[in-house]
């Protein structure tokens, strides 16, 4: 029965899962997570899968090598009965203008600094890394061993049955129909099953974190927009790293089973939540990636998706306490980057709900930023 909990999480991605289990395994008793449809339904078993190091600013970079650290030992922590299949066979990132081979510089200056094992390479070294991949116009690239892939549907079910363990009550197809709000303090849930008496709600909705913060009145400068995947058949061992082109607009890696994921983003896709398919994207992507890795003209498509980037303005997570309703937290806004920083997203929430140091500082995540003025951009997004 959906009648109290010390907190209550709305959202069953791997962020959510995250949260729960943080919570719990620091102590907190009654943690309820409710998903409106299965776990890992939304961005998470939607998303390309990618883990990787290579940001432009401080706080992401960070984020990601911590999380890195516990992707490589997270069967063990959680007791996963199989297998995340986190591979590290790296990501190649290719600069072919003046200005991209710049930012590159720059950032890797800034990751080294902060501990990724990252080299500034010429197209050369590039070409020996990835033998198939076509160096015409490429000025330079970046390369980091320890970046790879993680599969999302395992790594989220790692989180539910660990925190489950640790006393968790996750309540698929539950979902949240109104946030009770009262005197600036979260008060409780109301979902078709019931009403939850809570002081703790955790906002982790993915692609409907706008519409979940203003059940609480609380308007976040979030927004989604549709971006769209496909998938080949598997094949025998080809490509070790993810190889992302920001000027293409494409990434493409090889996953543990012999497929190849790749998306590509749209500078012209409208916000809202689309999750439609284009052939315009099916033949774009399939030009470019054949280009760009020409032996994958031959691969057959098996099927394509689409899932939601949710989008901030500065392409930086809100991760933190909303001032105007004590008790509302929010982990949202990741720009299509929330799976691979997942695991240290839901560590450091946990601490800023417990109201514990944070083992990492956050506070230039919070909401309020934007109101200030103080957006850092993130200038390494596909």
């Amino acid at each position: 029965m959906l009648d109290l909990a010390d907190a209550v999480i709305i959202g069953g991605g791997i962020n959510g899962l995250s949260v729960a289990y943080n919570l719990a395994r620091l102590g907190l008793r009654k943690v309820r997570v409710l998903e409106k449809n299965y776990l890992a339904s939304g961005a998470t078993g939607r998303c390309g899968a990618g883990v990787r190091q290579q940001w432009g600013t401080e706080m992401n970079i960070s984020l990601a090598r911590a999380s890195i650290k516990k992707f490589e030992v997270m069967n063990d922590e959680l007791g996963y009965y199989r297998d995340i299949e986190f591979k590290q066979k790296g990501y190649l990132m290719l600069a072919y203008t003046g200005k991209q081979l710049e930012q590159f510089q720059k950032n890797v200056v800034l990751q080294r600094s902060l501990g990724v094992p990252v080299s500034l390479i010429t197209p050369a070294e590039a070409g020996g890394i990835v033998p198939h991949l076509n160096t015409e116009g490429l000025l330079g690239a970046t390369f980091c061993p320890e970046d790879g892939h993680v599969n999302p549907f395992h790594a989220a079910e790692a989180y539910a049955l660990a925190a489950k363990r640790l006393g968790v009550e996750i309540h698929p197809f539950t979902e949240v129909q109104a946030i009770l709000v009262e005197d600036g303090r979260v008060r409780g849930v109301l979902t078709a099953a019931g009403t939850v008496a809570t002081p703790i709600v955790v906002n982790t909705a993915g692609g409907y974190s706008a519409e979940v913060s203003r059940m609480a009145g609380v308007e976040i400068p979030t927004y989604s927009e549709r971006h769209q995947i496909l998938v080949t058949e598997p094949v025998e061992p080809l490509q070790g790293p993810m190889v992302i082109s920001f000027y293409h607009g494409i990434y493409c890696q090889q996953t543990p089973h012999g497929s190849f994921i790749m998306g590509q983003g749209d500078p012209n896709e409208p916000k809202g939540h689309d999750l439609g398919h284009s052939w315009q994207f099916l033949t774009e992507v399939a030009r470019k990636v054949t280009w760009l890795l020409p032996p994958l003209k031959g691969l057959r498509l098996v099927r394509q998706w689409s899932g939601s980037y949710n989008m901030t303005p500065d392409a930086q997570p809100i991760i933190g306490e909303a001032a105007e309703v004590k008790g509302f937290f929010l982990a949202v806004g990741f720009s299509g980057h929330g799976f691979m920083l997942a695991p240290m997203t839901g560590q450091l929430l946990a601490e800023k709900i417990l109201g514990l140091p944070t083992t990492l500082p956050i506070d230039m995540l919070g909401l309020e930023r934007f109101a200030r003025g103080e957006l850092i951009r993130e200038p390494s997004v596909v």
